[in-house]
């Protein structure tokens, strides 16, 4: 047998020869040992790019895989929404714009004119703060301004210039004017906001809504008939029709004194007033408002709305609407008793941050989402990651929606999403039979899983939940929530930063939109949200990929948190839209994508309140080069 180690002879120190079968074993052995080393790297890399990074893993050409995974292990049916989500939003950003005469051209096709002046200044500073352009996400503004070009261009100029609050654009300055004495400081909040832009932008005046409460429904045939108007006018004038300059406000600036014009308000049902806003043969259009709130809530049976898909919401801006849900004017706050209610049928320009899809106001972003406050935005800090994060549901805030009293609390949404948050009042429904004050269980044939037939949800979240009231805000006051207090009792408070330690955070309305909705978004946790207010950035938020939607009337609440409970899928589900929700909220709802939104929008505002704005716009695209 030959000696492997190593000897010396004359010629110095060389090593004898290694038998062949030996030098094949070696070999085999070194493959091995990298094979096994390739493949653990490989599986941790394809579960940091799949669920940890999801963000640079989707836009990295990681789209095919993804589709793959879901729909090959697809058996639920929010699998399939969250893979119907980021197939749109693929589709989505390959219409974004790089350039001035890709987004000029994208945008005469889809508004069939010719962008307003100063559109170029716009778009370069979108450039300039590496904003996603897609011309989309800003329908909202087409939505609102319609109507106006309805109305004469200079009675909407100056009912905008006279009102009591205003935003006022004059020579490249921004001012705010009116008497905020004792007010939330939203006015100085939009006149910084805007002034980032005037320099850019024409003399303009922007009205602001001081309410919470939305302000104007326009009735159902009214604003058709003025849309009818906008449509009929709209066209792409040729270049040597076009006038690029905006005429200014000298006219209006020119009257003296000149007072506020109020359209007469109205009070009375709510319901009363939303309804007229919808169209004739909507569902809602002839339902009478509820007389009695003193009975339990009743919720709709066998309810297979076309926004949703197989119990869970689809059509997230369809579930919105109050027009195709009878329901929800004993569901939720606002049809019920709203706080203040100051509502006019006639079509004044007034900018807000929320409005019901019938109200009228010209959308801007709510001035809680540009505000340092932590109280909406949780400060610096977003939550530690996901693997750190609490198992668990958390919610804290006020009993707000409305006026909450003895006859009518039961229908309020928050107090139903706490009550069935509480694990003690749902195990004893599933104990004992009974229902609870807000809510009753939703039906078994429609959400189908095992804690529901088990009836273990109650002692779930006795574990999983931390929900309450922070305030219970009984009307009247000296009542000492005295019909309430058997049911529902306040909590110590949690601040933001804190909340964001826990995994699931379900957001729902308060006496219009939450404020705390951004902060969510950009935090590491999971928004469930719920809401009848449309926002600004709704049209560049998609469902299932960036959060989770709930019905308004909470029947699916049980099942969406099974589902991102129930196993090792279900928690890198809830994780991957966490993590893209959040990795998309850094890259569009920054402080300049908001700016972006009022520049563009002031823009047109400006245009609609021109004498020439039939003509006005923006060519410099269509010259030939000098």
């Amino acid at each position: 047998m030959l000696d492997t180690r190593k000897s010396r002879d004359w010629l110095g120190s060389l090593p004898l020869p290694i038998p062949d079968s030996r030098i094949r074993f070696l070999r085999w052995q070194t493959v091995l040992r990298y094979a096994v080393i390739a493949f653990l790297i490989s599986i941790t890399f394809s579960g940091v790019f799949l669920f940890r990074r999801p963000e640079g893993f989707l836009r990295d050409g990681g789209s095919h895989y993804f589709e793959y995974f879901w729909n090959q292990t697809a058996n639920h049916p929010i699998d399939q929404l969250i893979s119907d989500a980021h197939t749109f939003h693929e589709n989505l950003l390959k219409q974004q714009s790089f350039d001035i005469p890709t987004a000029a051209a994208r945008y005469r096709d889809r508004r069939g004119r010719h962008p307003p002046p100063g559109f170029d200044a716009w778009f370069k500073y979108a450039v300039e703060h590496d904003a996603i352009v897609v011309e989309s996400f800003f329908d909202r503004i087409y939505n609102d301004i319609a109507p106006f070009w309805g109305l004469d261009p200079q009675v909407t100029a100056a009912r905008a210039s006279s009102w009591e609050h205003v935003v006022r654009v004059r020579n490249g300055i921004a001012n705010g004017t009116g008497n905020t004495e004792g007010k939330v400081p939203w006015l100085q909040l939009w006149t910084n906001l805007v002034a980032e832009a005037a320099p850019w932008l024409p003399d303009v005046d922007m009205p602001i809504n001081y309410m919470d409460e939305s302000r104007l429904i326009v009735p159902w045939e009214d604003i058709t008939n003025l849309v009818e108007k906008e449509r009929a006018r709209r066209s792409i004038k040729p270049t040597g029709e076009v006038v690029t300059k905006y005429t200014g406000l000298s006219k209006v600036d020119a009257e003296e004194n000149a007072k506020p014009y109020h359209p007469q308000w109205l009070g009375g049902s709510f319901w009363n007033l939303t309804r007229v806003a919808c169209a004739p043969d909507s569902p809602s259009r002839n339902v009478a408002p509820m007389e009695n709130f003193e009975t339990l809530p009743t919720f709709p049976h066998n309810w297979e709305p076309d926004y949703s898909y197989k119990g869970y919401v689809r059509n997230f801006t369809a579930s919105m609407d109050p027009c195709t849900q009878p329901h929800l004017r004993g569901l939720h706050g606002t049809f019920i008793e709203p706080l203040t209610e100051s509502t006019s049928k006639e079509l004044i320009p007034l900018f807000g941050g929320c409005k019901l899809p019938v109200n009228n106001e010209i959308l801007i972003p709510g001035a809680m989402y540009i505000t340092d406050d932590p109280f909406y935005s949780g400060g610096e800090t977003h939550g530690p990651p996901w693997r750190q994060k609490t198992d668990g549901v958390v919610w804290r805030g006020v009993a707000s929606g409305g006026r909450n009293k003895k006859e009518n609390w039961m229908h309020f949404q928050r107090h139903r999403l706490i009550e069935m948050l509480n694990g003690t009042t749902v195990a004893g429904m599933e104990q004992n039979g009974f229902r609870a004050m807000t809510f009753e269980m939703p039906p078994m044939e429609k959400y189908d899983f095992p804690r529901r037939r088990k009836a273990t949800i109650g002692t779930w979240l006795e574990k999983f939940s931390n929900a309450g009231f922070v305030n219970l805000l009984c009307f009247p006051e000296d009542s000492n929530c005295a019909y309430v207090r058997p049911y529902l009792s306040e909590v110590q408070g949690i601040p933001m930063k804190e909340q964001y330690k826990y995994k699931f955070m379900p957001d729902v309305d308060g006496n219009s939109f939450s404020a705390r909705f951004r902060g969510f978004l950009l935090s590491t946790s999971l928004p469930i949200k719920a809401t009848i207010y449309a926002e600004w950035h709704d049209d560049r938020l998609v469902p299932w990929l960036h959060f989770a939607p709930m019905d308004n009337i909470f029947q699916d609440l049980y099942a969406i948190l099974d589902y991102f409970t129930r196993d090792r899928k279900g928690d890198k589900s809830a994780r991957f839209i966490a993590e893209e929700g959040r990795a998309w909220g850094a890259k569009v709802l920054r402080r300049e994508d908001m700016l972006l939104y009022v520049w563009r929008l002031l823009l047109e505002f400006a245009r609609v309140c021109d004498e020439k704005r039939e003509t006005l716009g923006y060519i410099d695209d269509l010259r030939p080069p000098q």
